[in-house]
């Protein structure tokens, strides 16, 4: 990897080079990606099974697009028993992570007569797209339907490319399941997205679409939004680790690796205070590559986005993790738990050299759908609060209003609003 000095250049260069990666920067699909949204907004499932032919090789109609009982059985006989006790135990604590951000509805009465409140209320409806593919990921199943369940939504439609025999990968369809996804339909890419927003005679529509994918649906999910909601337009994977001497230099090569891997556009970046820790690094690496299955990717990741930065001093280091916002941050310091408390930006933290990042990808808890491309400056990690959503609640007695109607009227006379002014002054014609 290489290895880079941090001064004022470097981490100008270092930010321009890492928003290359934005989807919105993918401009030149976006014509095609409207093109089918349109399509399927207009011919509904026609579109839809057309594109599917076309795309995926696979000629399904009304009666087979949606998942079936007996394909739900058959599916779980093809997966591994163990792998079946290893997805309980990550559901057990996704669920008892994403418990504890449940919120309640309140309400505050006061002497005078009024009450103010919060009405909290789950999205009647959404919609998780899962990538197909010759790749499974029943962990970003579980991570985007498991926070829905919990928050108590009631229709939740999973949508996922089906493979050449017409299937869902069975252990895709498995963990969906066992998550609690209500709906699964044989459908991928734009079109998935475009059904889901605005619904075909198959697909009755939904309120939210989340659920990472490839370029074509995130600029998807970016055109339909506004008609339903989204998460968040997801870019390339992204880890940070944030080290001081102290750091075992094989273990932070593991993890830089452990997202480089993801595809050519994810970015492993070491931010440390050690020149001797970066070599090491960066020899460990080396040896690593070699030896890992995803050889190709990960050469390929690491010459394009992967950087090993030495900073002068911690505050140095701390300063560029918070500017790049990484989707990942690992802090391996003598004190992480000190370092954490001035960390400003990230999507998750993981403290300390027993906390890799692949704890969070599949078991510890928290949601591993995080914001990327430096969004974590304002974006939080998928959750409960996704799949909610809040109405105010006011309540007035007369004596309430009769002692601030005035003031009210002023104020809207100021704003030159007189029928708003007026709806509050013929409550007390009388007097």
């Amino acid at each position: 990897m290489r290895i880079i000095r941090l001064d004022e250049q470097s981490r100008k260069n270092l930010l321009e080079d890492l928003l290359k990666r934005d989807p919105n920067n993918y401009t030149s699909y976006e014509t095609t990606v409207q093109a089918i949204v349109e399509d399927v907004r207009s011919r509904r499932d026609q579109a839809v099974f057309a594109y599917t032919e076309n795309f995926d090789k696979v000629r399904l109609d009304a009666s087979s697009i949606r998942v079936t009982d007996r394909e739900i059985e058959e599916a779980y006989a093809q997966v591994d028993p163990e792998l079946l006790t290893v997805m309980r135990h990550s559901m057990e604590n996704i669920r008892r992570y994403h418990e504890k951000q449940k919120r309640d509805s309140w309400f505050e009465s006061k002497p005078d007569g009024t009450i103010l409140g919060q009405k909290v209320t789950p999205l009647a409806s959404v919609g998780v797209y899962v990538p197909g593919g010759k790749a499974a990921y029943p962990s970003s199943v579980l991570m985007n339907i498991i926070p829905a369940e919990v928050a108590g939504v009631s229709r939740i439609v999973m949508v996922t490319p089906p493979g050449r025999d017409g299937k869902v990968n069975p252990v895709t369809l498995v963990a969906a399941h066992l998550a609690g996804a209500t709906e699964v339909y044989k459908v991928g890419g734009a079109q998935a997205v475009a059904a889901l927003a605005f619904g075909t005679e198959s697909i009755p529509r939904v309120d939210k679409i989340v659920g990472p994918g490839n370029i074509f649906v995130a600029l998807a999910k970016k055109a339909v939004y506004g008609h339903v909601s989204i998460d968040s337009i997801a870019g390339p994977s992204e880890i940070l680790v944030l080290a001081d001497d102290s750091a075992n230099p094989r273990y932070v090569a593991a993890d830089l690796l452990s997202q480089a891997e993801h595809d050519e556009l994810a970015s492993a970046i070491l931010v440390t205070t050690s020149m001797d820790l970066a070599h090491k690094v960066s020899a460990e690496v080396d040896g690593f590559v070699k030896t890992l299955s995803r050889r190709e990717i990960l050469e390929k990741s690491l010459e394009n986005y992967g950087y090993i930065l030495v900073a002068d001093s911690m505050a140095d280091a701390i300063s560029v993790a918070n500017e790049i916002a990484s989707e990942h941050l690992e802090i391996v310091t003598r004190n992480p738990f000190e370092v954490m408390t001035k960390i400003r930006n990230a999507g998750a933290i993981f403290l300390g050299e027993y906390s890799s990042e692949p704890l969070g990808d599949y078991f510890a808890g928290p949601n591993h759908v995080l914001p990327t491309n430096g969004t974590a400056r304002f974006f939080s990690p998928l959750g409960v609060d996704d799949y909610i959503k809040k109405s105010s609640i006011i309540y007035y007695s007369r004596e309430a209003l009769e002692a601030v109607h005035g003031e009210i009227e002023r104020f809207a006379e100021a704003e030159h609003l007189t029928a708003h002014a007026n709806s509050i002054r013929v409550r007390f014609e009388e007097d």
